[in-house]
């Protein structure tokens, strides 16, 4: 991962657009208002295929204390599944919205990630209520936000020029765990079914796509 270094904190200017309106449109499970102005972040950025994207994301997901929340289009890079549910056997508050192509149906491999991290455990959810959900980010403590281009798949790391940003900033995770609350409120849950992932675990690299 290579970090950037700024003389002065990078102001990002990030405000919800219509915010008013979507939170009188669904519920929102936190109290306080994400902020609307520019906020002050550190910020790293990882490009694949030169460096290994992937490691990055999870040792973020490693080092995570409290809590964990993704969203994501393709979901199937094994590292990244076990460190998530890694992270949920430790105590930390995993939870996951997908896009309705992760639905499982049948033996799909495209579904294979929802169906493992609904089968270990850990609360999954697939937003299908808007044509594609494309959102691929994930954020960890409350404080750091990663996204980028990069889908969690094998192509994504081994096949694909992509990009990943780790924005450290508790003001920027603020608005994207609002978007988050927003998204979850009109995604409908995965039922658990206990005794599917062992062979996924034991496993080195199941999935590929």
């Amino acid at each position: 991962m290579r970090r950037v270094a700024f003389p002065l904190a990078l102001l990002i200017a990030i405000a919800p657009i219509g915010a008013d309106a979507r939170r009188d449109a669904a519920p929102q499970t936190r109290s306080s208002a994400p902020p609307a102005g520019p906020v002050a972040a550190q910020v790293s950025v990882c490009f694949v295929p030169a460096q290994q994207c992937d490691t990055a994301i999870t040792a973020a997901i490693d080092a995570a204390r409290d809590s964990i929340r993704v969203q994501a289009y393709g979901f199937t890079a094994p590292r990244i599944l076990r460190a998530l549910a890694a992270a949920h056997d430790r105590g930390i508050d995993v939870q996951i919205i997908l896009d309705k192509s992760n639905e499982p149906e049948g033996r799909q491999v495209q579904s294979a990630g929802a169906s493992f991290t609904r089968d270990v455990g850990i609360p999954t959810w697939i937003d299908d209520t808007v044509a594609i959900a494309h959102n691929k980010l994930i954020v960890i403590d409350g404080h750091l936000v990663i996204g980028g281009s990069y889908n969690y798949t094998s192509s994504a790391e081994r096949r694909n020029a992509e990009n990943v940003t780790f924005i450290d900033s508790p003001a920027v995770a603020a608005m994207y765990l609002a978007n988050w609350d927003l998204r979850r409120a009109v995604s409908k849950s995965l039922q658990t079914q206990p005794g599917g992932p062992a062979a996924f675990l034991a496993a080195p690299a199941p999935l590929r796509n």
